[in-house]
């Protein structure tokens, strides 16, 4: 599996968009992954909606850690593209790749 996300560029691209983000910020990124998987098991949760919380989370946890800034903003939306993608990037490298296995 490494091989193939290796080839993608995949983790050339987590690297750039952990070089953004601050150190210190980066516990929230599982926190995310919690979150969004409690949400995807909420019957009444919409789907769509997911990444629009953990968004509204990320900034408001910057916020709340950096103070009201630009950059702090900026911070929260990172952290969020970055739990949301490495999450994708997980997500279909094994699981859909296990389903077409199957088929």
């Amino acid at each position: 599996m490494g091989h193939f996300l290796k080839e993608r560029g995949a983790f050339k691209l987590i690297e750039e968009l952990l070089w953004v983000v601050n150190d210190e910020f980066l516990f929230i990124v599982p926190a995310l992954w919690v979150i969004g998987f409690a949400l995807k098991k909420t019957p009444f949760f919409p789907d769509w909606a997911i990444i629009w919380a953990l968004l509204l989370v990320s900034v408001v946890s910057a916020f709340s850690f950096f103070g009201v800034t630009v950059q702090a903003f900026a911070q929260g939306v990172s952290v969020a593209g970055v739990a949301v993608f490495s999450h994708q990037l997980f997500k279909q490298s094994t699981i859909e790749a296990k389903k077409k296995r199957k088929m």
